[in-house]
Order: C-alpha cells, then structure tokens, then sequence
C-alpha cells in the first residue's frame, strides 16, 4: 500500500514518471507575484520580492515607496529595505550562486544586495553608450548577465566577481529582437559568452568578436522565445506558428517537435532537467512537452513562477512552493506498482522484518502471523542474494532524492539492513553509518537553517545537497545521478559562501573542516560581520572576542578585518586590531589608511623594507607640511637615508630644504669627490673643437652637481643646480632680473663650500662662475645680445674679438689670468673669423708669438686666404712645418725646397703622395728623394 500511495502522486509522460511535491506553504502575506518582480536563488535559496513599478498596481494597506523585501523558501521574511536607487526602473534582478541579488536598472546601473537587503559597494556602471540608450532587457545565468539596450547593443558582465562590463558585437539589425537566450562561457567553444538574437526570420549568435547567422531545420520563420538548457547542449524554442522545438546547440536537427493549442508565446519557457520543457500562459493550465507522447498538464487558479534547477523546476505560487521533477530510476524501481527489482525486495523485505520486530505476547494465532511475515522478509533477501549490492545502492539513491523525511529515513533503514546481508560488502558499514548521519545532519541543518527556520511545517532537503561534500563524493559515486551537473554548480566554496552570507558562521565552519578546506573565508566574515553587529560592545571586549576566534586559523589577514573596522567607523579597534598582522606588507598600508603614520613609518624602519619605506615617506610627504615632514624623518636614519637619495635624483629643491631646516651643514662626514674640477676645466681649459662637454648645465655635468657626500657641500651643489635652472629660463636674458636671483645663489653656495677646508677648490670656482657670470651679464646689457651668459671663458673672450670689443676681451683675460699662449689662440682664430687679415698681421708683429706663427698659418689655410698665410709660412722655424704649409696651399716647388733642406726623404715621399696627380711635382719629389739617397740621407 505504501508503493500504491507513493505512485498515486506521479505522472507518466511517454515512459517516464514525474512528480511535484509541495515544499512549502507559503507564510507570506499579501504577496500577488502579478504584480511584483520576483528573483529565486538556486538550490532553495531565497526569494527577492519588490513592486513592479512598469504597472499599473492598486495599493492596499502599504506605503507609496517600494520596497525590496527577501523572504526565505516558506516565505517567512528575512529582511527589508526601502528601494531608493537612482537611475530609472528596475529592469531585471537575480541571484548569484554565491547569494548576492544583482539588480539592473535602466541607466545600466548595477546594483547589489546581500541575503539581508544590504547595499554592497560600490556601484558598477554598463557604460555610458548603455547609459545614453537605457536598458530594455536583462538575461541572467549562473554569475553573469547580458543587457540589451534601445538601440540593440548589447553589453555584457560575464562574472559578478570580476564585474569587469563589456560590449559584444553590433548585430546591425533595425529592430529589436523577439526574444534572447545565452549560451554561458563554460560551454562555448571560445569560451566566452554566446547571446542567440532571435530577430527576423532567423536566429544570430553574437559574442565579442562578431556575429553569425544560423542556419538548420529548427530556424524556419521568427522565433517568439527560446531557452538554453542547463548543461548548455539542447535549445528548446517556440516558433511564430505554436510549434515547440527541440534542438541541439549546433542546430544540426530537431529532436522534439510539438504543436501547442496556441500561437501566443508562452510567457514563461524553462527546462524541466533535460528531459521535459515546460510553457506557462496566463489563465492556463501549465502545459509539459517530452520527447514523445502526450504532454501533461497542471492546473493552477493563480500566477506562477518557474524556477529551472539542474534537476526539476521549482513552482512559485502565491500560496506555496512545489518541486517538478523526473522521479529517479532508483525510486521508480522501488515504489513502482508491481515493481519486483532487487530494490523493491529489500524494501519490502524490510517492511516484513518491521512488522516481525513489533510483535508483542499475543494469541498463538497471533504469532503464527508475524512468524509467516518474517519468513516472507527472510525469503525476498533470499531472492536477491546476489543482487543485494545494487539493492543497497538503489535505497540510498532514492534516498538522497526522497524529500520526506520519514520516507528517507525508511530507504535508508533499508539500505543498513541489506549490508549487514551483503556477502561482498560495498563499504564498510561503520563509514556508511557515519556518512548517513552526516549527510542527515548537514542537510537538515543547512535546509532548516535558510528556508524553514520559523516554518510550521518542516520538508527534508534531497540527501545531494550536502553529498557535494568532498568525502561523500567518492563515497557515494555511483549513488547520486546528478552529481556530475551539481558538484560543478554548487561547489563546496560556493555552499559555503551561501552560508555564511546567511551569517550560519558555525556551521560554514563544521563543513569546512569536514572537507579540508581553508576556514579563514569564514572566520574572516564571521569577525567582519560581528564588528558591524556590535556597536555597542567596547573595543578592548569586542578585541578580545575577536583574537579568539581569529587565532584559530594560522596566517589569516588581522590587517582586511582591521580594515572593515575603520570602515565602520571603528577606527581606534582598527589600529589595535593591526598591531597583531605579521606580515608588514599588509600592516603598513593600513596604519596609513586609518591615520597612523608615525606608527606605520616606525613599522616600515623595522621591516627593512625599503619599498614600505617609500610608500610610507611618500603618503606623509603629500599630507604633511615640508618641515613636518623634514621633523619626522629626521631622527629616522633608514627613512632619512632614502629621501635623500630619492632626492638626489628627482627633488633636489626639496633636498636643499631639508638640509637647511634642519641645520645639518656643519655635519663632518666623507670628503666630496672633487668631480666639479671637470666643471671649471670646462670652463677654463676646453679642449678646441671637443663638444662632448659644454660645461656645468650640460646633462653630464648635471650628473656630477648631485653627486654629494657632505651636507653642506650637497646644498652648495644644489643651489648651484638650482641656478642653472633659472638659466633655462627663456626670460633669463638681455638684461634679465633673473641674472641676480643667479649670482646670490652661487654665492651663497661658495660661503658654504668657504666654511670646509677641504673645499677651498670648489669655493673658488664658485667665486669665479659668480664673477663671470656679472661681466657676461654686463657685455650682454652693453651689446644688448644674449650670446655671453652661460658660455665658458674662451667663448667669452672669442665673442668679444668677434664684436671688437678688444677691451673687454682683454677685461677677461686679466680678470681670470688667462695664459698668454691661451689668449694668441683666441684672438688669432677670432680675427680669421672676422677676416680681419690686418689686425691678424698687426698683432702678429707685436712681439714674438708664444706660440709660434703655426695658428696664423693654419687660420689662414682654414679662411681659404692662401696669399695670407704666405705671410707667415717663411716665418716657421721648423723646415718640415714650412714644407708641409707649402703643400697645403699647393705650392710643390717651395714644399720640395723646404723637404730638401730639411734632408728628410720621408717627408719628400708624403708630399709625393699628395702631389700624385702632378706629373712634374712627383718626378721633382723623385729627384730630390734619389739625391738625398745617393748622399747616403734617409
């Protein structure tokens, strides 16, 4: 009979059964789904209710303002919040797998919501193409979304964790299409999201990189709708004239074809498993197709809401919730009418056995019956002997599929009293015990503890909910059909993200630990969560509840539960709950997020992290005042240390401060390389036509001006630099104030290079640049041409020769102790310049050159003025020198001459050379050469 009563409730759809128990009475009040939006998370979990505002609703006992409310899967309310978001109406909202509510309005703003109606930040944003459009529709899966705006884009969130928007490829179409349906990442080829565009007469499938029209039997005529199936490999779709199709995801033909009483699209569409869909209508009965045979109908005198599930559908009402599904084979083979399998026996078996073992002192007549009823269960074991580990396996599958309690308890009463007959045993009977009792205790714990916790009347979850535990699944491999759909749904870390988003902190934590998982995700939000919940319990006890717990998990993050302290507003339990984060890369950051530099720079000297060093120096450098900043660093070596060698290098003016503020330029320290010496020898002495260094505001000598030891020496260095910057200025010049602010700051850095003995050189160069920049000054304000400033003395001098100014050329020689060979080779090389041959010939008769008439001779070869230099090629004293002047301006005879007096045989064979193509000047050359052999001269 009891077979009889279980069947009795199913429904035969070609050859297989299905059934659609009540899971709850609905507690709710004054709920009507027709005229509210409503999101069911998966896996039983709970339901979000709000007001549709795209209707025209009348209002009853309730306030104007909308309301989000969250109710558990009997309806009783868990949490509510007044629904104020800008941004347009609510277009779409679902949950994740994880419990968090995804709502979308119509700018494509994203909001989200925990399971207690609590607003989590921040906002994202779809764009602002989505924005200027408005979203019209949203297609939700797992943890992703599509969006269709106006216009027909479409604009993608492929995971709510990452919530990283993007735009999938222009379809081109002119209208909007009929319906949409997603194919998820997970099954696509690319791996990426697939959207099915149902427009015209055909179906597109857009993803990121294009757009692709299909092509199949299935896609005759506009579709009005169509879903994915839940293991992305079957499309079922409803066409314009009322046919229901079935076909694979490559459409590559039709496997389910049904013609439905009505052309209208359904307004729901969903898949029950794989094996049935199901059509809703309005004021219709609801209707389901399977692959062959008549469809069967449910009647309902009320608005329904479909909830696809890997394995059924669960079925919203206004007054309860139920579950359709395909009933397993293992339950069919037991409670089948007329059923005789293996599975059957044993349950039978053990329903003798039960009546057997409640006998009491009774007739004899009495106890000839229960004897026959045990014979009847020992004969049925008899029966099945060797089919008694299928049996076994049969009852604990039905079992973990069973939603009475009573009756899931019966099976697996069955299936211990067939173990204890199995000859081979299947797994050890101690382990199977255990693992039923927890599977019982989870699942009862986890069910009650989200969908029935105030429920009158209680229903059992199916045994798979917790069997997804690691353990259970090698244990009862073989047990559970639908393992292989639910254990890459509701994994274990997102099981527990649901719990402890339902704050069920202890048991998340029980199960953690029972599959080896890490439990610092649930003591984290655990302490999170008891920091928002205790606002008035003092800091110093809520630090104490806090280390207890935290302690339990080795290398948890003290600095992300301080962090969500000082978020909170909790800023003095913030910085004691940091003090005990080992690691310095987390605490540092922290300290300086909630206010304690001081305690943040000292934490950072400790770790010796020079990176958490610099990341310390630079917040407190943009936050603080200069000389605060200089105060705090300065009784600080290692921090001290590395701003001055950051500022060497990027922030010399803040360098030069931080040393006078602090008064430290009397500090003895190692002597300065004397690297400045380059400097003045540029000046003083350059090598002629050498450009590789022009002097102190080149890039090399820039170099060199900030590599310092001494402090003092560093800040007379740095306002050295400092007043080479100023020389860059465009307004440095013709007469420039800028020139003054110049000199004061070279010298000011010669008295500092003046108060260190070591530095006399550098003082005195100092002195001089200071003194040459007044006369440089000076010639330009007079000449009114900038051309002076910055240039080294030998420039200085040659420019004034060139301008002809002869008295302030020799103000400089004499100011500055120029060389008398130094200064015949300025002026000789300036007057050739100025093709001033008179004056060249003037000074040259002044006295004797110090440096020889070679400069004149070459002057004039290089001004081309061959007749100029004539002049003073008899006047070179060297023979060889004359012979090779000669050369140069092309005169053989007299080279041949000169070489021949000078009796040097080589020189004559180079002037050959340089005569080649003189046929008279080379036999000349030869001669001489021959002569100066035959005398025996080489």
């Amino acid at each position: 009979m009891a077979n009889v009563s279980v069947a009795a409730e199913w429904q035969l759809l070609y050859n297989r059964y299905y059934r659609k128990p009540e899971l709850y009475p609905l507690r709710w009040k004054n709920i009507d789904l027709s005229r509210n939006k409503v999101a069911c998370a998966p896996f039983g979990g709970p339901i979000a209710v709000i007001r549709d505002d795209s209707k025209i609703v009348q209002l009853y006992s309730e306030s104007a303002l909308r309301k989000l409310r969250i109710f558990t899967s009997s309806g009783v309310l868990i949490s509510d919040t007044v629904w104020k978001n800008p941004g347009g109406r609510l277009i779409g909202m679902s949950w994740t797998d994880d419990q968090t509510l995804i709502c979308i309005v119509q700018d494509g703003t994203v909001y989200r919501y925990n399971i207690h109606a609590e607003l989590i930040e921040p906002n994202v944003t779809l764009g602002k193409e989505c924005f200027e459009q408005n979203v019209v529709e949203c297609i939700f899966w797992g943890n992703g979304v599509v969006c269709l705006t106006e216009g027909g884009l479409l604009f993608c969130i492929p995971d709510f964790k990452v919530m990283r928007p993007c735009q999938l490829a222009e379809t081109g179409a002119e209208d909007l299409p009929n319906c949409l349906a997603v194919i998820e990442p997970k099954y696509t080829v690319s791996g990426n999201v697939e959207v099915l565009f149902g427009v015209g007469d055909g179906i597109l499938i857009v993803d990121e990189d294009g757009v692709q029209r299909v092509d199949g039997e299935a896609v005759q005529g506009p579709v009005q709708k169509m879903v994915v199936s839940w293991d992305g490999k079957y499309l079922a779709i409803f066409s314009h004239d009322g046919r229901i199709l079935v076909t694979d995801i490559n459409f590559k033909g039709v496997l389910l074809e049904y013609n439905c009483e009505s052309a209208l699209p359904p307004e729901q569409l969903a898949w029950c498993g794989l094996d049935s869909v199901l059509l809703y209508w309005d004021d219709t009965p609801l209707l389901m197709v399977g692959p062959r045979g008549d469809p069967v109908h449910y009647f309902y005198d009320e608005p329904l809401l479909l909830i696809p599930e890997c394995d059924g559908v669960r079925i919203l009402s206004n007054t309860s919730l139920e579950f359709l599904q395909r009933v397993p084979d293992s339950t069919v083979s037991i409670f089948k009418i007329g059923s005789t399998s293996p599975a059957a026996l044993l349950y039978d078996a053990l329903d003798h056995f039960d009546r057997r073992s409640a006998k009491v002192p009774m007739p004899s007549f009495t106890e000839r019956i229960f004897d026959f009823e045990f014979s009847l269960a020992d004969e049925n074991l008899r029966l099945i002997q060797s089919s008694l580990p299928e049996a076994v396996e049969a009852c604990i599958d039905a079992a973990g599929h069973e939603f009475d309690v009573s009756r899931q308890r019966t099976l697996l009463r069955a299936a211990s009293y067939g173990q204890a007959f199995c000859r081979c045993k299947t797994m050890d009977s101690v382990h199977l015990n255990r693992m039923l009792k927890d599977c019982q205790a989870v699942a009862r714990t986890f069910y009650y503890s989200l969908s029935s916790l105030h429920s009158s009347k209680v229903f059992h979850v199916p045994l798979y909910i917790p069997c997804i535990l690691e353990d259970m699944w090698f244990s009862l491999a073989t047990a559970i059909s639908t393992f292989p759909i639910l254990a890459m749904l509701l994994t274990p870390s997102v099981l527990i993200a649901r719990l402890i988003n339902a704050h069920r902190h202890l048991l998340a934590l029980r199960i953690s630990e029972y599959v080896g998982m890490n439990q610092e995700v649930v003591i984290m939000h655990w302490a999170c969560s008891k920091i928002t919940a205790s606002l008035a319990i003092p800091d110093a006890t809520l630090l104490e509840i806090l280390l207890d717990k935290l302690k339990l998990c080795r290398g948890i993050s003290y600095a992300a539960v301080a962090a969500h302290a000082d978020k909170n507003g909790r800023r003095k339990l913030a910085a004691m709950l940091v003090e005990h984060e080992p690691r310095s890369s987390k605490q540092v950051p922290l300290l300086l997020s909630i206010g304690e530099e001081d305690t943040a720079l000292m934490k950072a000297t400790e770790s010796g992290d020079t990176d958490l060093v610099y990341l310390v120096l630079f917040h407190i450098w943009q936050k603080r005042p200069p000389l605060e900043f200089f105060g705090m660093i300065q009784a600080r070596p290692l921090p001290r240390d590395l701003f001055i060698s950051y500022a060497r290098c990027y922030k010399h003016e803040f360098l030069k401060d931080f040393f006078l503020s602090t008064g430290q330029l009397q500090v003895s320290s190692f002597e300065v390389i004397r690297l400045l010496g380059f400097l003045i020898m540029s000046i003083n002495y350059p090598f002629h036509g050498s450009k590789k260094f022009t002097g102190v505001g080149s890039p090399y000598g820039s170099k060199i001006l900030i590599r310092i030891f001494h402090p003092s020496v560093e800040v007379a260095f740095l306002l050295w630099k400092e007043s080479w910057e100023l020389g860059k200025n465009p307004m440095a010049s013709k007469g420039s104030p800028l020139h003054g602010p110049r000199i004061k700051l070279i010298d000011k850095a010669q008295h500092l290079f003046a108060e260190t003995k070591e530095h006399t050189f550098e003082s005195k160069a100092a002195e001089e640049h200071a003194k040459l920049l007044r006369i440089q000054h000076e010639l330009e304000v007079s000449t009114k041409q900038a051309i002076f400033v910055d240039s080294s003395i030998s420039d200085t001098i040659r420019t004034c020769i060139v301008l002809g100014n002869h008295r302030a050329a020799m103000k400089v020689k004499t100011e500055f102790k120029v060389s008398e060979k130094r200064w015949y080779w300025l002026k000789v090389f300036a007057l050739a310049t100025i093709r001033d041959w008179e004056a060249l010939e003037k000074f040259s008769k002044e006295k004797r050159p110090p440096i020889g008439y070679r400069p004149f001779v070459e002057a004039c070869i290089d001004a081309d003025e061959k007749g100029e230099a004539l002049k003073y090629i008899p006047k070179l004293a060297d023979l060889r020198e004359r012979a090779e002047a000669y050369a140069r301006i092309g005169m053989a005879k007299e080279a041949a001459d000169a070489a021949s007096q000078a009796k040097d045989g080589e020189l004559l064979g180079r002037l050959k050379l340089t005569f080649a193509q003189n046929a008279a000047a080379s036999s000349l050359f030869d001669t001489l050469r021959d002569r100066l052999s035959f005398q025996g001269v080489s």
